[in-house]
């Protein structure tokens, strides 16, 4: 419910500080006073458009903030979790809207920056409004069907019939899917049937292109390495068939060396010095033994290196033929080459879906047909108890008009099934409220058919029926006594009393007799301050109280007489 409305600079209010409390709180004063603007910046604060005439003269900006208080299981909370908005059950909600000069306005929803829009659904989940030239709530048919189920169907009967909607909507989506990829499939035959083929030959396996290309690298580099051996052998074996290379030259340069060492027996062959030509001879022939000695030792581990390199000379092609076969299937295809394998199992299943698809959708439409089935099932007992509900219903309506001076109306509650293809998970009908005004007048929607007194008195009573079964706390009526008075005014007071029991009400009236049914008396008044003028309100109660409402029953001058009738309706109410 609304706990309080704070204004700021809004048209002649410069500073307003309103609390509210649960029951009937009743808003008087004379015409002029400034009634509407307060109803105007809760709207303000509930989401409605804004204009920069609100704002005060001398004043930047207008602002307005209301603040709730809200049953835990009031459907708000979800709301305000789906957009984001931090709220704990049981904190206060507070709606905040500042309007600039120049028209242009931010919201915020417990400090949180909100869209105008988000405002609107929040304000509409809080407030409902009934006056004279705007009727929100009741007249909206798109609520009517809710209102009928709350009044007299149970939720067990409407849950029930949500369930085997949402059986039949999956069923219907699961034979849609089926029939898709039976014709997609039979579209694709031919070119589904070479993929299977080409990539069942290729047979692809998880994770093969990454241990393909581990391998490729490990041979590549081992043929680098065999490439490496080989060349350091060319340069140690005959390059041709003279024998020529290293250990060829080294025989020869050491034959050639002997011719200058003294010949065996001679008297120079004996311990040569080692100064002498042959001594250094014998030194260098030393040292070309050693290197052909080293070169035959290289030549050996060489080629012992080389055969440890021998391995199948062809598998770094199979390698990079398997490896590049595997990219090329998976281009041609668009995946990467770790979904080839899913993409072959997917392939074959719409294969296998040409020769097994006609007999599951043969199934699936037997399930079609059982799921609405059971839905008719489900939505006819949903239509009778609508039915039932709705004659109730127009009893009960009824019977609450002919004190509110609509005796001559009838109220209708007028059920249209509605074509299967827009069967929904309500159930097979729509309901709208009808009124017919005068007798011979046929009925038609409420906004359209009625005039704005009866329109109003009209919600009152529907209200007063439908009386908790809606989850918006707080209504507010705005003069929905103009124009009567007496016992019809009398009738008016006791039901907005009655509502009151159930939710909390705003009423704006020019009525006593509606002003003494009251928990909570605000005065509206307008006064001049310093040359300026400014609307005010004033809680009353005792004395002021029925000042407040002589003045209502009299006029400028209050008698006697009008005080001890305000005295009289005072003591009548409850």
């Amino acid at each position: 419910m609304l706990t309080q409305l704070s204004i700021r600079d809004m048209v002649l209010i410069e500073r307003l500080d309103l609390p509210f409390h649960r029951g009937l709180t009743v808003l008087t004063g004379e015409t002029g006073a400034g009634k509407s603007i307060l109803l105007d910046s809760l709207g303000l604060a509930l989401g409605e458009r804004a204009v920069s005439g609100v704002v005060r003269a001398g004043a930047e900006q207008a602002g307005v903030t209301a603040c709730f208080e809200l049953a835990p299981e009031h459907p708000l909370h979800a709301l305000l979790t789906e957009q984001g908005i931090s709220h704990e059950p049981g904190e206060s909600v507070v709606l905040r809207r500042v309007v600039t000069r120049d028209g242009r306005s931010r919201a915020t929803v417990n400090d949180q920056p909100a869209s105008v829009g988000l405002l609107r659904r929040v304000g509409a989940l809080l407030v409902e409004i009934q006056g004279q030239h705007e009727q929100m709530g009741l007249a909206d048919p798109s609520i009517h069907l809710d209102l009928l189920d709350a009044f007299g169907v149970t939720p067990s009967l409407r849950a029930a019939v949500r369930a085997r909607h949402a059986a039949w909507v999956a069923a219907r989506k699961a034979l849609a899917e089926a029939r898709n990829r039976v014709e997609q499939a039979a579209r694709d035959e031919d070119w589904l049937r070479q993929s299977v083929q080409d990539l069942a030959e290729l047979d692809p396996q998880p994770d093969e292109e990454n241990q393909l290309a581990d391998t490729r690298q490990s041979l590549q580099q081992g043929e680098r390495r065999a490439e490496a051996i080989a060349a350091s052998l060319a340069e140690l074996t005959p390059r041709d068939r003279r024998g020529s290379g290293p250990a060829a030259s080294l025989r020869a340069a050491t034959r050639a060396l002997q011719r200058l060492l003294p010949a065996p027996g001679s008297d120079q062959a004996d311990m040569p010095g080692p100064d002498t030509p042959a001594g250094r001879a014998q030194a260098a022939l030393d040292a070309l033994d050693q290197a052909e000695t080293a070169l035959a030792e290289a030549e050996a581990l060489l080629s012992r290196l080389a055969a440890d390199q021998d391995g199948d000379p062809r598998l770094l092609e199979q390698t990079e033929e398997r490896l590049f076969a595997l990219r090329a299937s998976a281009r041609k295809h668009g995946v990467a080459v770790l979904e080839l394998p899913g993409l072959l199992a997917d392939l074959r299943a719409r294969l296998e879906a040409l020769d097994s698809g006609q007999a599951e959708i043969g199934a699936l439409e037997q399930a079609v047909d059982q799921a609405r089935a059971g839905f008719v099932a489900e939505a006819a007992t949903l239509t009778a108890a609508r039915t039932s509900a709705a004659t109730r219903l127009e009893v009960a309506v009824m019977a609450e008009l002919k004190p509110l001076r609509l005796e001559r109306a009838r109220f209708i509650v007028a059920i249209e099934p509605l074509p299967p293809d827009s069967w929904t998970a309500r159930g097979m009908e729509q309901a709208a409220f009808q009124i017919a005004a005068n007798p011979g007048q046929p009925p038609g929607p409420l906004a359209k058919v009625a005039s704005g007194g009866e329109l109003s008195r009209l919600m009152l009573a529907l209200k007063v029926v439908l009386a908790g079964r809606s989850a918006i706390p707080t209504l507010v009526f705005d003069e929905v006594d103009s124009g009567v008075g007496g016992a019809t005014a009398a009738s008016i007071g006791e039901r907005l009393a009655r509502v009151a029991d159930a939710v909390q009400v705003l009423v704006v009236t020019h009525s006593p007799q509606v002003a003494a049914r009251g928990d909570h008396h605000l005065r509206i008044a307008k006064q001049v301050r310093a040359g300026r003028t400014e609307t005010s309100a004033e809680p009353l109660d005792g004395t002021a109280r029925r000042e407040e409402i002589a003045r209502m029953l009299a006029g400028e001058t209050i008698t006697e007489a009008a005080r001890a009738a305000a005295d009289s309706l005072l003591r009548i109410t409850p």
